[in-house]
């Protein structure tokens, strides 16, 4: 069988490419590489759900307009609904949106808020949303308070 030298190119290009995804996916020998969760779209909704149904996290609300689940926290945290509306994953400790995370995420969400990668319950988290283990100090922001965060993970 003869190949041309542009077939040949191409099935190197694809290879390569499933090389590179691997080693993100897997985490390879690279411990900088992209959380798991944030290129396993079937990991990531597992570990959200989880999130939204364990009673000591209780991630949410699902709509953002929804004053229930504010209320809900409001209570659980003895405080009024405008002081836990403050408490957001946007400015948990845990919330990822460094340089380096946002090149794992898919893509950008256009209205909202934005979507960071959580190191307490390890899935893709919104901006605007909140949950139980929120903690005040964040968001992280710099590449290398990330890589501490995932070091910390191994």
């Amino acid at each position: 069988m003869r190949i041309s030298i542009n077939q040949l190119r191409r099935i190197i290009k694809e290879e390569a490419k499933k090389v590179v995804r691997l080693r993100v996916v897997s985490g390879g020998d690279d411990a900088g590489s992209c959380p798991l969760p944030t290129q396993d779209l079937e990991l990531n909704t597992k570990n959200r759900n989880a999130a939204i149904r364990a009673e000591h996290i209780e991630y949410g609300p699902l709509n953002l307009n929804d004053e229930e689940y504010w209320e809900h926290l409001a209570d659980h945290w003895n405080t009024t609904v405008e002081v836990a509306k403050q408490s957001k994953c946007g400015n948990c400790a845990a919330f990822d949106i460094s340089p380096r995370m946002d090149d794992c995420m898919p893509g950008r969400i256009q209205k909202d808020g934005e979507l960071g990668y959580c190191w307490m319950h390890k899935f893709k988290c919104h901006s605007e949303r909140s949950c139980y283990t929120w903690a005040a100090g964040g968001p992280i922001e710099e590449d290398e308070v990330s890589y501490d965060w995932q070091n910390k993970e191994q």
